[in-house]
């Protein structure tokens, strides 16, 4: 099976650059992106086979890229990331399209079981 392609897309720049490299370790292939022009251009570039989504990002949200990416391609499946999840917008994320939601500080273990996860949904079709 060949690596899964993450698109890792949060503005802490220092919380994303360690992730993705946790992530690298475990033999995904990451991207990370910091804000949602960029995510955008690296999603295009190259798609990837999950997105792991802050909800908190400047400029476009995490629930505006979540609804670009699922205009793109509904078959991707999203996983938003937050620190600042609120019933309102756990709803949102949901309803337009995100598979799960994860609170920070988020478990590499238990991050890795939901991507492998995603991968396989997306797969099934």
């Amino acid at each position: 099976m060949t690596r899964t392609k993450v698109l890792l897309v949060d503005d802490e720049v220092e919380f994303a650059s360690a992730l993705a490299e946790r992530l690298q370790m475990r033999n995904y292939e990451v991207r990370t992106a910091s804000n949602g022009l960029e995510a955008m251009a690296l999603f295009h570039e190259m798609p990837p086979d999950v997105v792991l989504l802050d909800l908190k990002i400047p400029g476009m949200d995490g629930l505006e890229i979540l609804s670009n990416i699922k205009k793109f391609d509904p078959s991707i499946e999203v996983l938003m990331l937050t620190g600042h999840g609120d019933v309102a917008s756990v709803q949102k994320g949901m309803q337009s399209g995100a598979l799960e939601y994860m609170m920070k500080p988020i478990d590499i273990d238990e991050l890795t079981s939901k991507i492998d996860r995603a991968r396989r949904k997306r797969e099934r079709g």
